[in-house]
């Protein structure tokens, strides 16, 4: 099983109430072979919801203690993130997810890229924090921009 983020899958989960609905993922979809999650759901978070970022690391630095994740408001909403972290892992588990496709440049969800926990829309390299405690726990992770390149044999 294939574990994909909500919004990814055309559910509007988003922050500010939409999603990211993917091509590649519906068709994923419509196969069966996805089982969607959205790990800031799991964590507590409703819909919508202030956007959020990591500030001073990513998402292990948040693991470690070293980070926090803080809304545009500066409320700090880490704990809420840990949570739907776990939450999204014990998911994966339960369905043996092969592969986890979750949405690049979320604080929760990215796997290569973040926002830099200044609000201005700079990104840098890093992951967030559900990616990484899968990550951690030897769960394959990968954007949704990698989806087609690194996993082509899904569409087969």
């Amino acid at each position: 099983m294939i574990l994909v983020s909500s919004c990814l899958a055309g559910q509007k989960v988003r922050y500010n109430g939409t999603d990211c609905l993917n091509g590649n993922i519906q068709r994923l979809l419509d196969e069966n072979k996805v089982t969607m999650v959205c790990p800031e759901l799991l964590g507590g978070f409703s819909i919508p919801r202030e956007p959020a970022e990591i500030v001073g690391g990513n998402g292990e630095d948040v693991l470690d203690g070293r980070a926090k994740v803080i809304s545009k408001t500066g409320a700090d909403v880490t704990d809420m993130y840990i949570k739907g972290a776990i939450e999204t892992l014990i998911i994966a588990r339960e369905v043996s997810a092969s592969i986890v496709i979750l949405k690049e440049n979320s604080p929760s969800c990215g796997s290569s890229m973040i926002y830099n926990g200044e609000f201005k829309g700079v990104k840098l390299a890093g992951s967030g924090v559900t990616t990484a405690l899968l990550r951690k726990n030897g769960i394959e992770v990968i954007s949704e921009e990698a989806l087609f390149q690194t996993s082509a044999h899904l569409f087969e």
